[in-house]
């Protein structure tokens, strides 16, 4: 090994010296304070605990303890093999490691075969010495390598144990569940004795089925999150530099299902010395004062004692300037002599700490260290220091000045250090000005300026944000800075620890907010944003709680199997920062072929994590579980291991059992059918057993079917039959069935019934009654009966008013009465009609026979509206009604009754038109038109109107023009009639006006065709004054120039020579054909001759003939 001892003392260091144990070790060593072992010697020789020593001219320097501990590499032992050990479902464990002993504590791995970690959680955990506790065992946990590793990391050495082997069998105890007992610590009470600044940590590992949870809680006060971390599944509770204010009481409470165990901690904290206040080094003059304040705590008290030189004042002479009160060492009246390194030192059972002082008497001038002229900033409320360092002994005194104010130390706010400076509190705006620090009894002074400025703040500080997992979160941080200062620093940290961004990082703002992209559980924390400027930062925190679905449930294990149960068991998945609320289980059958996939089969609340399952037998089982918090549901978990039933008999038959007959000598037995699930084995079918409810027979037929419906034939008609059916499968059948009455095929009734009579109760309402039939006629099941109600047209009707052809719907009417009710009232018949009526009984076969037709007639009443009322006005003053007869009459129409409220009613004959004269053409009259029968006036129908004006052609139009079209609206003129007129259009360049077709002034718009593009228009109404022009669109086609060539006579004489040219070439080819000069006689000659001289004179130039 190797000791070295650093001592920061003067460049004059003269000598070492090393004392182990309190002895003297080695002789002094003037090159080096490095402390070498002999390579001859053995190292153990050498344990122990050192002090160095080192001295100069000025005094002597003393180290620290240093403790040297001294071991062999830890190796393993030879072990044996250790044979498989047993156990049951359900059972706790502790497989222990017994790692080599060292000073220093192992690392350990528990790890398989394969160096893969065991898997830890909530029910395998570890503990401080390193043994693998199993809470309860399930059947998965049965393996052949289970390997403790212990790692010691100072001697980078991992040494395996050897691997153990246990093996778990399903449980077949009745016992379902297990109390909470701790495995470790054992009792329910224990102490610990932890000192300041180390790490405590409690551990609580409890076995019991379910698998306990695990509580903790101090007795005296709230834990506090910021101190106490929870590890290994809650398993452990540590806290970390550790503090007096950790002294007290914890416990532990161990629960589940089946009860609780609790364990209470005793936690006492103790201290190695530390120091509150250390004495400083010095120059002082001589005859001057000297104090060295030296205070220590620790629990217990520590005891402080001073040494000069490495050497207990104890042990050197007595002195009356000097003594030691309370700790603090005072030397009056120093000398030079007194010049030396003063050693404090602080011990109790836990330690001991020592600090050198060094104490130097000489006599110097007074002189200012610190720079004139220097400026200081500061912002708001902060203490600045102005410094005024001094060298010289005695120690200079200094005084301090305000620039036009005074003296300094008269403003309450500021104070003088022990070394000179200007200490001022809770700075402001008003303290910016000049200061003054001056030596006493000399002339050296300097000056300094402070400079105030705002402080920093930040006024949009982050909050505490929930995030659903996948989005984004935004933590604010604005803040104001003095514009005197330039751009501060912005620093985010998470949980205390720094978060740096790339420059690809889009995470910051230029604003000081945080961006986190895509969040994820990880991103959960505190968060704080510190805004630091070269005068003061200032910091605020939030927080970020990264929300999820749950994690999927995992380790689902199967327990107390039975023929038509198992206990389902399984461990939460992470909550994700939403609690669970409450777990779906699963469930899939593999015999089922319609439940072959997974399907919901419970939820159950979030505190059960063991479930009992009833089961169907002959079928195979699968299961999973999902958990479900506010934010979802989870994936599932990995499925369970199948389970398979036995096979067993039928626990239940078909229900429904009833019969569906059509045919009248079967019967056709039908059920509800059990669901596969439901036949709990092979060979399942249906035993059918039937017999007459009151036959003669007392024995049961029976069949067997493998479904609905079964039919027995030969039964007769409507036979009643006591009928049931059984499940049945190869281990047997099932429980006895109830028997249920069934019939056989129904045929149609066969009487009809009787003494059918109708009687009026009001002029549209009868009461119809009939006899029963006898229920052997039914032959079946009497549904009820049905009355056919037959419209055989008007008594007499009106010569002038024909009704209407009815449909048959309304002709014909069929009313079901339910039942066995004998009697009916029919209502809506018509007037003045006469009807035939029958009625029938009914049964699920048919309609039997009908009674005898029952003839009957309903009385006269008022008639139905006219069937339509129109007005034309022929003049202003008068008025054409017409109208058409009623769609119903309801009787012999006798005429119709005209009123209007400005003159008296009319009785009108049987005519469908009348014409009013003598009429206001400023009236709008209201008409009310009546039919009439001897019974009463009919509905009236109303219209109103008034006279029409004169029409005449429209006045104001309204055109728009397209290419070749143009379209002309108008306003038809209120109440005037129809009026015929025509448009009348002219090209402006010049040309003939055209005329359009007729058009009714009640058309409104009309459109004109055939015009020529980007042509201005004239426009008229013909008959009519008014004018207008328009412009068609499109660009103006131009006509070309006229000439001789397009005039009429020029075509025309062209057209004549080309004629009689024609006409010559035809009698040229005539006189060649004949020949001779003999060829035609006289009459031809002349005809010939008066050709030639008919032409000569216009076709002498002409010449197609010649030669």
């Amino acid at each position: 090994f190797v000791f070295k001892f650093v001592f920061l003392f003067s460049p004059h260091t003269d000598s070492f010296r090393w004392v182990k144990d309190g002895k003297e070790f080695r002789r002094e060593l003037f090159e080096s304070g490095t402390l070498t072992a002999e390579v001859k010697e053995e190292l153990r020789s050498y344990q122990g605990s050192y002090r160095c020593y080192v001295a100069n001219e000025l005094g002597t320097a003393v180290s620290d303890l240093a403790h040297l501990i001294t071991e062999p590499i830890p190796t393993l032992a030879k072990e044996k093999r250790q044979k498989t050990r047993s156990f049951e479902e359900g059972e706790s464990a502790v497989l222990y490691c017994n790692p080599p002993k060292s000073s220093v504590t192992p690392k350990i791995h528990w790890m398989d075969i394969q160096l893969r970690h065991i898997p830890l959680n909530e029910r395998v955990t570890t503990s401080l010495d390193g043994n693998l506790y199993f809470a309860n065992l399930i059947v998965n946990d049965s393996r052949e390598d289970y390997t403790c590793n212990a790692h010691y990391i100072s001697a980078s050495v991992i040494l395996p144990k050897e691997r153990i082997s246990i093996s778990v069998t399903p449980s077949n105890s009745v016992v379902k569940n297990r109390r909470p007992q701790l495995q470790k610590p054992a009792g329910s009470h224990s102490s610990y004795l932890v000192l300041r600044g180390q790490t405590l940590t409690l551990e609580c590992i409890p076995k019991g089925l379910p698998t306990p949870e695990v509580q903790w809680e101090r007795m005296d006060s709230p834990l506090s999150p910021a101190r106490v971390r929870m590890l290994k599944y809650k398993r452990w509770l540590q806290i970390e530099s550790v503090s007096e204010a950790d002294d007290g009481e914890y416990t532990c409470t161990a629960q589940n299902s089946q009860g609780s165990v609790k364990h209470h901690y005793s936690v006492t904290v103790e201290a190695a010395p530390y120091w509150t206040r250390r004495p400083e080094d010095h120059l002082y003059a001589p005859g001057e004062t000297v104090r060295l304040d030296c205070q220590a705590e620790g629990i217990p008290t520590p005891n402080i004692t001073w040494s000069i030189n490495g050497v207990p004042i104890a042990g050197t002479d007595s002195d009356s300037r000097r003594h030691v009160s309370s700790g603090t060492l005072i030397l009056t009246d120093v000398q030079y002599s007194d010049t030396a390194v003063y050693q404090c030192e602080a011990t109790n059972k836990h330690g001991n700490i020592l600090v050198n002082t060094r104490v130097h008497v000489v006599e110097l001038p007074p002189q200012i260290l610190t720079a004139d002229g220097l400026v200081y900033k500061a912002t708001e409320g902060q203490t600045a220091l102005l410094q005024c360092h001094t060298f010289g002994s005695p120690q200079p005194k200094v005084d301090w000045e305000i620039f036009n104010s005074g003296p300094a130390l008269a403003n309450a706010k500021m104070s003088q250090t022990s070394d000179g400076n200007l200490q001022i509190s809770d700075v402001s705006e008003d303290d910016s000005n000049m200061y003054t620090c001056s030596v006493r009894h000399s002339n050296r002074s300097i000056s300094a300026e402070l400079q105030v400025l705002n402080r920093t703040k930040i006024v949009d500080p982050p909050q505490d944000l929930r995030v659903l997992r996948g989005d984004d979160a935004v933590l604010q941080c604005k803040y104001t800075v003095d514009h005197k200062l330039k751009q501060p620093t912005i620093q985010w940290k998470k949980d205390k620890h720094k978060i740096t961004s790339s420059a690809n990082d889009d995470n910051e703002y230029t604003d000081g907010s945080l961006k986190i992209t895509d969040v994820q559980m990880e991103d959960s924390g505190i968060y704080s944003c510190e805004i630091s400027t070269k005068l003061d930062s200032v910091s605020a925190t939030g927080s970020i709680t990264v929300q999820d679905k749950p994690g999927s449930p995992y380790s689902l294990g199967l327990s107390e199997k039975k023929d038509r149960s198992v206990t389902l068991s399984w461990m939460p998945g992470a909550e994700n920062n939403s609690p669970v609320s409450e777990y779906v289980i699963e469930r899939k059958e593999e015999q089922n072929p319609e439940k072959g996939r997974w399907e919901e089969y419970r939820r159950v609340p979030q505190d059960i994590r063991h479930l009992e399952i009833h089961l169907q037998p002959y079928n195979t089982y699968h299961f999973r579980v999902r958990a479900v918090n506010g934010i979802g549901m989870s994936e599932p978990s990995p499925p369970s291991d199948s389970y398979s039933t036995p096979a067993a008999k039928p626990d239940m038959n078909p229900e429904n059992v009833t019969t569906v007959s059509t045919d009248s000598n079967s019967m056709v037995i039908t059920w509800q059918e059990l669901e596969q699930r439901q036949f709990n084995g092979p060979g399942f079918k249906y035993k059918i057993y039937w017999r007459q409810a009151s036959g003669s027979s007392p024995h049961w037929k029976e069949s067997s079917a493998s479904n609905p419906p079964f039919i027995v034939n030969g039964t007769g008609t409507f036979i009643p039959f006591e009928i049931k059916v059984q499940a049945v499968n190869e281990l047997g059948v099932g429980p006895e069935p109830d028997a249920e009455i069934g019939y056989s095929g129904e045929d149609l009734p066969l009487e009809a019934p009787s003494e059918v009579a109708v009687t009026e109760l009001n002029k549209t309402t009868v009461l119809v009654r009939w006899s029963p039939v006898s229920m052997e006629s039914v032959r079946g099941h009497l549904l009820g009966y049905k009355i056919h109600l037959r419209k055989k047209g008007p008594r007499t009707h009106s010569r002038r008013s024909l009704p209407m052809q009815e449909p048959a719907a309304d002709r014909n009417r069929v009313i079901v009465v339910h039942g066995n009710k004998v009697e009916m009232v029919v209502s809506d018949l018509q007037f003045y009609s006469n009807y035939t009526l029958t009625v029938a009984p009914f049964n699920s076969k048919g309609e039997g026979p009908h009674s005898k037709a029952y003839h009957f007639s309903t009385p006269e009443g008022a008639p139905g509206p006219v069937s339509f009322l129109t007005f034309e006005s022929p003049s202003e003053t008068e008025m054409t009604l017409r109208w058409g007869a009623p769609n119903k009459p309801n009787g012999v129409l006798t005429g119709y009754l005209l009123h209007e409220q400005l003159m008296e009613s009319i009785n009108l004959p049987l005519d469908t038109e009348f014409t009013l004269k003598g009429l206001n053409p400023q009236i709008q009259y209201h008409f009310m038109l009546r039919a009439l029968t001897a019974a009463g006036d009919g509905e009236p129908i109303e219209i109103e109107g008034a006279t029409l004006l004169d029409g005449e052609p429209p006045s104001a139009i309204n055109i728009e023009a397209g290419q070749t079209s143009v379209n002309v609206s108008w306003v038809p003129g209120e109440r005037q009639r129809n009026f015929a007129f025509s448009f009348r259009y002219l090209k402006k360049r010049g040309g003939e006006w055209e005329e359009s077709e007729k058009v009714n002034s009640s058309q409104a718009f009309y459109q004109l065709q055939g015009l020529t593009p980007g042509v201005q228009y004239h426009l008229k109404i013909h008959p009519g004054n008014n004018s207008w022009e328009f412009k068609t669109a499109g660009p103006e086609l131009h006509e070309l120039p006229s000439s001789f060539a397009t005039q009429g006579w020029f075509i025309g004489l062209i057209s004549a020579m080309v004629l009689l040219l024609l006409v010559l070439l035809i009698l040229c080819y005539i006189k060649k054909s004949k020949g001779g000069k003999y060829s035609g006689n006289a009459q031809s000659t002349s005809h010939s001759f008066l050709e030639k001289s008919m032409f000569k004179n216009t076709m002498e130039n002409i010449h197609p003939c010649r030669g």
